[in-house]
Formats: C-alpha cells, sequence, structure tokens
C-alpha cells in the first residue's frame, strides 16, 4: 500500500481522475469572484475611468478573468485532469466567451445607433408636439 503522506502527482486527484478540493480552494475561488464583481461595480458607481467605452472594456476583461476564476476553483479545470481535456475546454471557453462578449458590444452597439433617436428627431418631435392645436 502507497504511504498516504508522499506527494506525488497522482495523490492530487481521486482514482477516477476528479481532483481533491479543500475548503481553502473554494474559499479562495469566493473571494475572487467577490473581488472581481466589487471592483467593477466601484468603477461604474464612482465613475472612476473617463468614458463609458474605456469602463465597459475594464468591465469585460474582469468579466473574462471572473469565468476562469470560476472554472479553476468551483469547477476545478486545470490542465493536469482529465489527461489534459481539461485544458481544451479551458481553451474552447476562451473562445466561445470572445465571440459572445464582442457579439453582444455588436448587437448593443447596433441597436443604440439604429434604434435611438438622434438629436435632430427629437427637436422635430418637439416641434411637432408644440404644433398640435
Amino acid at each position: 500500500m502507497a504511504n498516504p503522506s508522499s506527494s506525488s502527482e497522482h495523490d492530487d486527484f481521486l482514482e477516477d481522475g476528479i481532483p481533491h478540493v479543500s475548503v481553502k480552494e473554494y474559499i479562495t475561488g469566493f473571494v475572487l469572484s467577490v473581488v472581481l464583481t466589487a471592483i467593477p461595480f466601484w468603477l461604474v458607481m464612482a465613475k472612476v475611468l473617463p468614458t463609458p467605452a474605456i469602463t465597459t472594456l475594464v468591465i469585460l476583461a474582469f468579466a473574462m478573468v471572473q469565468v476562469v476564476v470560476h472554472m479553476v476553483y468551483f469547477l476545478h479545470m486545470n490542465p493536469k485532469s482529465e489527461g489534459g481535456w481539461n485544458l481544451f475546454a479551458l481553451i474552447f471557453t476562451a473562445v466561445l466567451l470572445v465571440i459572445v462578449l464582442a457579439g453582444t458590444l455588436w448587437v448593443m452597439h447596433n441597436m443604440n445607433t439604429h434604434m435611438m433617436p438622434g438629436a435632430h428627431d427629437m427637436h422635430r418631435m418637439q416641434d411637432a408636439v408644440q404644433s398640435l392645436p
């Protein structure tokens, strides 16, 4: 029987490839998640950054980091487990995340551009309302 105090790579995982988990890892993940949520909230509420575009990019960066934190600390995905296949899942998730975030920004920008009335439209509407009997 193997010595339970030996520290080999195999000891980090259970027999079926599931990693050992400690409360410390969950607490670390939770604290990182709270911090990665609180900082963007503060950036928006305090209007720290000069433009909304920069604020949006910073928030998106925090969101991407938070997805990785959740994958590592709560889903226990790392390059060693599952024979390295989790690394491919992490790369796929990162690519998918970039596509979703870029698509969301593109859709929101187009909706803002094409659906919001411009200043000239607002003046026309005010003139039309004032000319009503």
